[in-house]
């Protein structure tokens, strides 16, 4: 019987923790007097109760290295506003501007494939603004490696539509390997084609133009896609006009536009040290009025003060977009600015702020981790006194 007492004991300690243990075991009857036998009595009855506390520390531990982990994650990932990051947060940034390279087997009728014909192909872009062209390229080797003789039968762009609304005209593309247009080098077996939507029937299509090239390679059929997301409209321009400035501790750029349409407007652009080395992406996600307008992007200082990059700095790669809601596509573009857009001044490092960026959002986000990783340290010392607690990671 008093086993059974004592085995409840432990069960209620696990449930409900030391607390549970105490009233659990006050409910148990004390032992008989020295000398009498007592049942259960060895070191088979005291593991359970051994066991279980070893188990109830054990979880308290875990609970705080989580919540500790939780609040170190966030202030380590909040020490930058969202405006301004290590490009390498953004590793399918970089480079915005290089082709979209791709290499598959050679695709055929219905979802058939021969993996005895590689297919290479390329796309310029992906995104296009007004005015602008994409250009494709396709090539087929062997698993050796070695070109296999091509033949573009055809290739038609069309716009996507939806369902129950009107189809939009197909265009021909040439596509070529001597050299001209969009075709680097003349007979590699590479051909290459472009698609310039503004000068064809898709000049006023806004959405995805789908390009589908037919080929033959030794007289087996087989087919490519290449998807653009098209944008007719302009909603704003840039006046080509850049200038710099440290404000607060941050090296800021300032890039003037002519704004059309009034709205949420989103620009990326991408910092390079003084060697060329990627940086850090600038972000501006801010709201536009019509007219002149000025489109700030910002290097935090603690960013320069904690990377020590080469300055001078280069701004180069400039991509933005008005934001559209509930329709598709769900943005319009602005002209890309390729390229370098601005070199900075070789201002010296050490002029930089060192603070860590501040808001309401995150002050009080590590209020609230700070007092959980508090409550748990808590819970270990009430847990057992005589142990010291372990220190959190980053919290000072």
């Amino acid at each position: 019987m008093a086993a059974g007492v004592l085995c409840a004991a432990s069960v209620a300690w696990l449930a409900n923790g030391e607390d549970g243990a105490v009233a659990a075991s006050a409910a148990a009857p004390a032992p008989p007097g020295p000398g009498l036998p007592f049942l259960g009595e060895g070191p088979a009855l005291a593991a359970p109760d051994a066991g279980a506390r070893a188990a109830r520390q054990r979880e308290l531990r875990e609970h705080f290295a989580l919540v500790d982990q939780t609040y170190c994650h966030y202030a380590t990932g909040t020490r930058y506003p969202p405006v301004s990051q290590p490009i390498s947060q953004h590793p399918d940034q970089v480079y915005p501007n290089a082709p979209v390279t791709e290499a598959h087997p050679m695709r055929t009728s219905g979802s058939g494939s021969d993996a005895s014909v590689l297919v290479q192909t390329s796309q310029s872009r992906v995104f296009m603004a007004a005015g602008e062209s994409a250009a494709f390229s396709v090539r087929a080797v062997d698993k050796q490696g070695t070109v296999l003789p091509l033949v573009i039968t055809r290739a038609l762009a069309q716009g996507m539509t939806y369902q129950g609304t009107r189809a939009t005209a197909q265009i021909s593309l040439p596509f070529a390997d001597d050299g001209s247009g969009a075709d680097a080098v003349p007979g590699d077996g590479a051909y290459a084609g472009v698609l310039s939507p503004a000068q064809t029937g898709l000049a006023g299509f806004a959405g995805t133009i789908r390009t589908e090239v037919q080929y033959s390679v030794n007289g087996k059929r087989g087919f490519v896609l290449f998807d653009v997301i098209y944008s007719p409209e302009l909603p704003a321009t840039w006046t080509g006009q850049v200038r710099e400035a440290v404000e607060e501790g941050s090296l800021v750029f300032y890039l003037k536009a002519n704004v059309r349409q009034a709205g949420r407007y989103v620009v990326s652009g991408r910092v390079d040290d003084a060697s060329g080395k990627p940086f850090a992406m600038a972000t501006f996600n801010d709201l536009l009025p019509s007219g002149p307008a000025e489109v700030k992007l910002t290097v935090f200082g603690k960013l320069l003060r904690d990377a020590g990059p080469a300055l001078p700095l280069k701004l180069r790669d400039i991509e933005g977009y008005l934001l559209k809601e509930n329709v598709d596509p769900d943005r319009a573009l602005m002209p890309r600015l390729e390229g370098t857009v601005m070199v900075s001044k070789p201002y010296p490092v050490k002029g930089f702020s060192d603070a860590e960026w501040q808001s309401e959002e995150r002050e009080r986000h590590l209020a609230e981790f700070s007092r959980d990783v508090k409550l748990a340290r808590a819970a270990l010392v009430k847990f057992d006194p005589q142990v010291p607690p372990p220190k959190s990671a980053c919290m000072p």
